[in-house]
């Protein structure tokens, strides 16, 4: 199953980002080999508007079920929700981390947007 996970860095060992829709890059991890693919997305971090909108359909691309950040706008919950793709909170830590965490239940799963758009 592929996860996605906002990030500060490119790497397995970057810190997890608190931001969804305006992280810096989100790394899509497959949770049957342990592969991962780093992408960059400077694109959305940019936008003057609909980064999380944007951020959240790269996800759904990617083919993701599951996405781990720090905090998920409404927009973006909106258009996870929709593709049937699940939050989960983890306020810090690496990615790898997170994906441990994850794997073992102690991620607590985002069941409504806990934050305002723009933050």
């Amino acid at each position: 199953m592929k996860i996605a996970i906002s990030a500060m860095g490119n790497s397995l060992d970057a810190e997890v980002n608190q931001r969804f829709g305006r992280t810096r890059w989100l790394i899509i991890f497959e949770t049957e080999n342990g592969e991962y693919e780093a992408i960059d997305n400077s694109d959305n971090y940019n936008a003057p508007q609909g980064a999380g909108i944007k951020t959240a359909d790269t996800v759904a691309k990617k083919g993701c079920k599951a996405v781990i950040t720090g905090h998920l706008g409404p927009k973006a919950f909106t258009v996870l929700n929709r593709a049937g793709i699940k939050g989960y909170n983890c306020q810090s830590g690496t990615v790898q981390e997170a994906i441990e965490k994850y794997k073992n239940g102690q991620l607590t799963e985002i069941s409504s947007p806990d934050v305002k758009g723009h933050w």
